[in-house]
């Protein structure tokens, strides 16, 4: 090397180590300063231009950011400048040198830590969030130690609380990352996110099951533990959630069978209390206090639940189910093979929840126009004046419902076996009860 090269070599390693001595001395101002002309000057520079500039000790400047990040990050008002500085060498082409170097200075652990803290600023977070991204990306060891390291856990704790859309979209994109290229903790990344289901806000949820879906893609079969939440947020009323779910995972036969299950079951239990009320007859008290029955009923309900929320996730399976079929030729089919004409009868016989009627109208009128052959069943099932009312205004037959053709509705035995009948598949209808 030319002696005027080695010259001007150290005296550029005499200006950084300067340089490092300024900042070892500065205050918080002062640093924050040099990192915003920092990222002014380097923003997008290789890995190459970097070591040049700083005379091959980049290192040194990074594990200062990191130190200063650590010991600062609760309190400190220059988080967000940290991140963006760090985010300047772990960016930059060949990375891997700063990447270990951070990893080895407890720039992970910091970061796991910082999402940790719910006082945590919004934009620091999304920058925390971001540096966690390029660290995931950048190879399968990178994602074990943030799984090893609780980073799943931290990312999750994210989804469960109402921030901005980008952190939550962020969120999800590391788990995604985390999901990709590591198979130790491929399960446990899944897992960690079916947990999430039922402990979210609908825009979460939305944003869960996008992640969920592809990374079931890489699974060759959907946990058995997935189907409970699933069937879960099908029966509430947030249609974005829904339309993100059923057609997507391989539990489908599952969640069908529930969900026309639970019509039954919710309209059952409101048969046991209409029989009961034949007891109030040997109960005078009840009368000496002036409670009806639907009073007793409705505070029964309430003293147990809180609210009467069969009735409201019955309405929302009937709507969602009506939706699908809608939607899908073939889990209409499916749905008509495991009775649901049965059970949507029952529940247009709830008459202590006009939703529920409405919706099961709704998804039985679908049902009776698209498969003609079992319009004479429901016929039988619910007579000619109320068939007619029925197919002229579905959504108004609550109005006109008597207490005794809601009984019958509530208490149908209907069975429709369909089947696709030899060749020219139309479907067939036995009818029992």
């Amino acid at each position: 090397m030319p002696a005027s090269a080695r010259d001007d070599k150290k005296a550029n390693l005499g200006k950084v180590l300067s340089f490092l001595r300024d900042w070892d001395r500065a205050d918080k101002t002062t640093r924050a300063r040099i990192l915003t002309t920092f990222l002014s000057e380097t923003s997008g520079k290789t890995f190459h231009e970097l070591e040049m500039e700083f005379a091959q000790v980049a290192s040194l400047f990074l594990a200062r950011i990191t130190t200063w990040m650590r010991l600062t990050y609760k309190f400190s008002s220059s988080l967000w400048l940290q991140l963006k500085a760090i985010q300047i060498f772990l960016s930059a082409s060949s990375q891997d040198q700063y990447l270990t170097e951070f990893l080895e200075d407890g720039g992970v652990l910091t970061l796991i830590d910082i999402l940790n803290q719910g006082q945590t600023k919004g934009e620091d977070r999304a920058e925390v969030l971001n540096v966690l991204l390029i660290v995931s990306n950048t190879g399968r060891k990178y994602k074990e130690f943030i799984c090893e390291s609780k980073g799943v856990s931290a990312l999750a704790e994210c989804l469960t609380i109402p921030y901005s859309n980008e952190i939550l979209e962020k969120a999800c994109a590391v788990l995604d990352s985390l999901s990709q290229g590591n198979p130790k903790y491929l399960n446990y990344v899944y897992q960690e996110l079916i947990a999430l289901l039922l402990n979210t806000s609908p825009k979460s949820q939305k944003m869960l099951l996008r992640t969920l879906r592809s990374l079931q893609s890489k699974m060759k079969t959907a946990h058995h533990s997935i189907v409970g939440p699933l069937l879960e947020m099908l029966k509430t009323l947030q249609l974005e959630v829904q339309d993100e779910e059923l057609k997507n995972f391989d539990v489908r036969p599952l969640l069908l069978n529930e969900l026309v299950t639970f019509l039954r079951l919710a309209t059952e239990e409101l048969s046991n209390y209409q029989t009961s009320q034949n007891i109030c007859l040997f109960f005078p008290h009840y009368y000496r206090q002036k409670i009806s029955f639907h009073d007793f009923f409705i505070s029964e309900m309430t003293r147990k639940t809180g609210s009467l929320p069969e009735f409201v996730q019955q309405a929302a399976t009937a709507k969602v189910i009506r939706l699908l079929a809608e939607d899908n030729e073939e889990i209409s089919s499916d749905l008509l093979a495991l009775e649901v004409v049965q059970g949507l009868l029952s529940a247009m016989g709830n008459r202590e929840h006009i939703e529920t009627q409405i919706q099961a109208s709704l998804a039985l009128e679908f049902f009776v126009r698209s498969y003609p052959i079992i319009q004479q069943p429901v016929k039988r099932v619910m007579g000619d004046t109320l068939f007619s009312a029925f197919l002229i205004s579905p959504e108004m037959l609550y109005k006109t419902l008597s207490e005794t053709q809601a009984e019958f509705l509530l208490c149908n035995n209907i069975i429709t076996n369909t089947g696709v009948d030899g060749e020219n598949g139309t479907h067939s209808v036995n009818l029992e009860g």
